[in-house]
């Protein structure tokens, strides 16, 4: 059935003209232009710069829609010659415009705020380029249209020399502006970095002059770079492997530690975004465990996480609720255990469920604890919606780590530890173990793995990761309240290892940095930051189906199934041939 669905797609395809393929791809883009103003983003987009007085990132978002209308075209190569894809890019981007500007021409008729609040004057103001009458600047948007549709449909027709340099240019120049908020402090703090700070950029953004610095630096370097490659990859191929190994590992080193002093520069904000990373990080690779080794998918993980956060709240916190009066560094591991008891107790009842039923029961646990700490039962323990307050800060021999990039070290050291237990448990028989089970639960009772025991011990070397982090979440709050632990964290997490790769311990860390970092750096934009969530999570499936960083033993599987597609795609034409 599968190979009948790609044979008729490719048979649209070969039906498909170049003038129809134009018109679809300025069609659309346009649609995306036109929801992007109807929704509010481009209005949201336009009160930030990305040049100072040149650029918005409203400006930059609708210009890079026009150009990749072009660029569209010329890459799916229907034309053949250069002068009809050039023709067809410019009609893709006038039709990528056109929309947004018939939206400009029935706003300046038409009073719309009242069903749609976001087609007010100022977006009329952003369409037009603030020219009177709105005409005018609705002829400027479609000539706009036209030249970055034409610019995106001879960019693919560049050479390698001319285009590289070119896009690595223009990136940098946008990510420069996009992430100034970060970039400026770091820079400006440090009397080293001042005059950096000061070449580039102004207390309100990037200025052109920093923008045409940073372009042609990144331009250069990246020319250099491949007028050289060839000569530096064949210099290092004749070293030794131990001295490949050894420069590999030299980077990776140097890499990892401007990650961990990052934040020490960064300021407080960023240790918090990172914080909340790490935090997302411990619990991804606890889950990855449950689902990514031993296929067991747990969507009311969420519970482990309170379970480790309330115990170390009612043995550290200075309330009536509290039990103990421990330290954090006492408090922490009685947290983790428990939390592994929890676990293993919440296997028990599922050890004969598979599948989405699975899913289903392990989804009512969670939200059978989250009703338990809310009831009126165990309000006398639990404290009930009013939480538990005053949860002090841990100390390290009389320092008391109460900054976000201080819990941020802490978080890290944690993290680093539970990498390693993960990693020591994925290469042993207990982790070989689960992986059968995974692949086929049958099977692998069949070859004596006893599935109860290797089952539960998932769920509570799970659930043992979740409780750390949830420990550390306590007292970097000082407060915890049940509305804390939704089930949408359960779901954040599932979908963070699978971004990033199932059963892979990067990818748990770059998955957490994707989904969990991005929403967080993009807080200015309101609700509109899921919308970033989500369209991330399309993107990485589409074009990276096994994650960011898949694991070694996934990429092997895609290679297998790759292998036997081609095998039964040649087994007709052999077929047809005799």
């Amino acid at each position: 059935m599968a190979f009948e669905l790609v044979a008729a797609s490719r048979a649209e395809d070969a039906k498909t003209t170049p003038w129809r393929h134009v018109i679809r791809t300025g069609l659309a883009l346009g649609g995306v232009n036109l929801f992007m103003a109807v929704v509010g983003i481009l209005l949201a987009f336009q009160s930030r710069p990305i040049i100072v007085d040149t650029l918005t990132l409203g400006y930059a978002t609708l210009g890079l829609t026009l150009f990749a209308a072009g660029l569209l075209v010329a890459r799916r190569g229907l034309f053949g010659h250069r002068d009809p894809t050039l023709v067809g890019g410019v009609v893709a981007g006038i039709l990528a415009a056109a929309l947004p500007a018939l939206l400009a021409a029935v706003i300046s008729l038409v009073d719309l705020r009242s069903v749609f609040v976001a087609l007010n004057p100022p977006l009329l103001a952003m369409l037009t380029f603030g020219q009177q009458p709105a005409l005018l600047g609705i002829a400027c948007l479609l000539v706009l249209g036209a030249a970055l549709g034409g610019a995106g449909a001879l960019f693919p027709l560049l050479g390698d020399r001319i285009r590289r340099p070119l896009a690595g240019g223009l990136i940098a120049v946008g990510l420069a502006g996009m992430l100034q908020e970060l970039i400026r402090p770091i820079l400006a703090n440090s009397r080293v970095t001042k005059p950096v700070h000061d070449l580039l950029y102004t207390w309100s953004g990037l200025t052109l002059r920093g923008a045409v610095i940073i372009f042609l630096a990144v331009a250069l370097a990246v020319l250099l770079w491949d007028l050289n490659r060839r000569r530096i990859e064949t210099a290092v191929g004749h070293l030794k492997p131990q001295t490949q190994r050894r420069i590999r590992w030299s980077y990776m080193g140097a890499a990892a530690l401007l990650v961990a002093l990052f934040p020490l520069f960064a300021g407080n904000f960023i240790g918090q975004v990172l914080l909340i990373v790490g935090l997302f990080t411990l619990m991804g690779m606890g889950l990855n465990i449950e689902v990514g080794l031993a296929g067991l998918l747990d969507l009311g993980f969420v519970a482990f996480y309170a379970v480790g956060a309330y115990t170390t709240a009612l043995l550290m916190a200075d309330s009536p609720y509290a039990l103990a009066q421990l330290s954090f560094w006492q408090a922490m591991p009685i947290a983790v255990l428990v939390s592994l008891i929890v676990g293993v107790i919440f296997g028990i009842p599922v050890l004969k469920i598979r599948g989405d039923y699975l899913a289903v029961a392990t989804l009512a646990l969670g939200e059978i604890v989250r009703v338990i700490v809310l009831s009126d039962a165990a309000a006398p323990l639990l404290a009930g919606s009013s939480g538990i307050l005053q949860i002090p800060r841990p100390e390290i021999g009389g320092l008391v780590l109460s900054t976000p990039v201080s819990l941020f070290y802490l978080t890290l050291a944690a993290s680093l530890v539970a990498a390693y237990v993960a990693w020591r448990l994925g290469g042993s028989r207990l982790g070989r173990a689960w992986m059968a089970i995974r692949d086929d639960e049958d099977v692998a009772e069949a070859l004596g793995i006893n599935l109860i025991q290797v089952k539960l011990l998932a769920y509570g070397i799970g659930a043992a990761f979740a409780g750390l982090a949830g420990s550390i979440f306590a007292v970097m709050l000082g407060s915890i309240y049940p509305h804390s632990f939704q089930l949408i964290i359960s779901i954040n997490i599932l979908a963070l290892i699978i971004v990033g790769g199932l059963g892979s311990l990067p990818g748990v860390a770059v998955g957490a940095a994707v989904l969990i970092g991005l929403p967080e750096m993009l807080r200015e934009f309101g609700e509109f930051r899921y919308l970033f969530y989500g369209l991330a999570i399309i993107a990485v499936m589409r074009l990276k189906p096994a994650g960011l960083w898949p694991s070694a033993a996934k990429l092997r599987e895609l290679e297998t199934d790759a292998e036997d597609v081609a095998v039964h795609q040649r087994a007709p034409v052999a077929e047809r041939s005799s």
